[in-house]
């Protein structure tokens, strides 16, 4: 599957060490396995990576990651 991210996943992956955004990368890029969760009252799902969530949306054999952050603060 091909992973497009957002300015603001790519913004957060840039900030991370390249140890914690290579690990992020490998969970999306591992889709669909992992801890997958549909999202109830928007249209997507949410990955969880430790303490970090990824929101993203399928759209065939591509990933549209939304968002990333941290737990607390994804979202808002």
């Amino acid at each position: 599957m091909n992973a497009d991210y957002s300015k603001q996943a790519d913004a957060y992956l840039d900030g991370q060490t390249e140890k914690q955004a290579e690990r992020i990368r490998k969970a999306v890029n591992d889709l669909p396995s992992g801890d997958v969760k549909k999202l109830i009252g928007i249209d997507g799902y949410r990955l969880r990576v430790g303490k970090v969530r990824v929101l993203f949306k399928k759209d065939g054999d591509v990933i549209h990651v939304i968002k990333i952050d941290n737990r607390s603060d994804v979202y808002k």
